[in-house]
């Protein structure tokens, strides 16, 4: 594939899920993939209630279908839907449930909204969480607020990997409020130390000399050199066996036949 068809496929993809974002809204959705396959392309959403995507009797589903293919040029669109096992852990679907009760119950809770949030989160299990809600809340000066709590990485490349970042903006009547969620979801950090007891330590000590045992045990013994003296074929030394054997039968005949003589 060519860099300009490369380029291209990217922008598709980019303008397929950002088309699907705008319009699957309030269905808790996480991310949208397209996959190019032997029968079509297949787009993958992830979504917390995919029976709103579906619709009733799968309207909604067949709109979006029929949408993208006239939009985008597709031959053969499919649709998969899967379901978040964890929507609280999931910083794009909190993002947007926050944008979603701003709009719904105004400025003035917006505390509460925030508050419950971080406890919804956190009892999921997830390590750290931060919200900033920034813009004119609850006053018409605009201005940051941050919701924190646990531990929660800024830095390293755990923070570039593993912590999730989602973006979202609430439309008030005072004006856009834009919002930003960063979680941290249970992971064992490299950084983790734990303190061991003397039975653990123990045990350990025990494995580690077995472990040598087993080692010395299999180490292979020297090999013998090998000698590179030739050594002479059977066959020559039976040879010199029956010359030597003859001579001393005819030695032996000599010697009788002189005995009679005399």
């Amino acid at each position: 594939m060519g860099y300009k068809k490369l380029v291209e496929q990217k922008i598709k993809e980019f303008s397929i899920k950002e088309f699907i974002s705008n319009n699957l809204k309030h269905v808790g959705l996480s991310d949208s993939k397209l996959q190019m396959t032997p029968l079509g392309e297949k787009i993958v959403v992830s979504a917390a209630r995919p029976g709103l995507i579906v619709g009733r009797k799968g309207q909604t589903i067949k709109k979006l279908t029929g949408q993208l293919k006239k939009k985008f040029n597709l031959e053969n669109p499919q649709i998969e839907i899967s379901e978040v096992e964890n929507p609280n852990l999931d910083a794009k679907i909190v993002a947007e449930r926050i944008a979603n009760s701003l709009e719904r119950f105004g400025s003035a809770r917006f505390k509460a909204i925030g508050h419950r949030v971080l406890s919804d989160v956190m009892g999921a299990g997830a390590l750290g969480i931060e919200v900033l809600v920034s813009g004119k809340v609850p006053s018409a000066r605009a201005r940051r607020w941050r919701f924190y709590q646990g531990y929660l990485k800024k830095s390293g490349n755990i923070a570039v990997t593993e912590v999730q970042t989602a973006y979202a903006a609430a439309q008030l009547k005072t004006g856009t409020v834009g919002i930003q969620v960063r979680i941290m979801p249970p992971i064992e950090l490299p950084d983790k130390m734990r303190i061991l007891s003397e039975e653990e330590i123990e045990s350990n000590n025990q494995q580690e000399k077995e472990a040598e045992k087993g080692n010395k045990k299999d180490k292979k013994k020297p090999a013998k050199k090998k000698s590179h003296k030739k050594k002479a074929p059977v066959k020559e030394e039976n040879k010199e066996a029956e010359k030597i054997e003859n001579k001393e039968e005819v030695k032996k005949e000599e010697s009788k036949e002189k005995e009679d003589k005399k």
